[in-house]
């Protein structure tokens, strides 16, 4: 099993993803993880490329979780067996941010690099609300149902989320 979950800031994707390599009993990577390590404005892109091709390579089964389109992005999603998108509205996003934020205020989360702490700043606030939401975005959401169409969930709310939570609970039951 190859799962990308892919989608906008602040829709749940890291915490969908460590969800399904629990469930499934599969590695996950969070690509937050590999693109904030210390030093990542000097560091080449190559770098990070590095660490998912090795990630790709030697796992025959995972869940990645995270967009990051110059890092392997068309190999992971030609090699998913599914590319799960989270395509909540922005200010659903947001709310669940201000969440997040609380419960972790002061300190790394389970999805991100150790010493990068939550926070909120005003760059992310238009990352999350405006810049992350342009058209090069969501014409690259466009591409990936085009052609992945046939492997692409895309969950748009809490209630769709929390119905493919139950479906997916219930397949691994059996």
């Amino acid at each position: 099993m190859k799962i990308s979950v892919i989608g906008y800031s602040g829709s749940g994707k890291s915490t969908l993803a460590k969800e399904l390599s629990e469930y499934y009993g599969i590695k996950a990577l969070f690509l937050d993880t590999v693109h904030w390590l210390p030093g990542w404005k000097e560091r080449p892109r190559e770098d990070e490329i590095r660490i998912v091709s090795d990630f790709l390579n030697t796992n025959d089964s995972w869940v990645i979780d995270g967009n990051y389109s110059k890092v392997c992005y068309e190999r992971r999603l030609c090699e998913s067996d599914i590319i799960i998108y989270m395509a909540f509205n922005r200010f659903a996003s947001l709310n669940r941010i201000i969440k997040r934020y609380k419960e972790n205020k002061g300190r790394s989360r389970f999805s991100m690099t150790d010493g990068c702490v939550e926070k909120i700043d005003r760059e992310f606030l238009s990352w999350v609300l405006y810049k992350g939401r342009s058209k090069k975005y969501r014409d690259l959401y466009k591409r990936v149902l085009q052609d992945h169409g046939n492997k692409v969930i895309v969950i748009k709310n809490q209630k769709q989320l929390d119905a493919y939570r139950q479906r997916t609970k219930q397949k691994v039951q059996l």
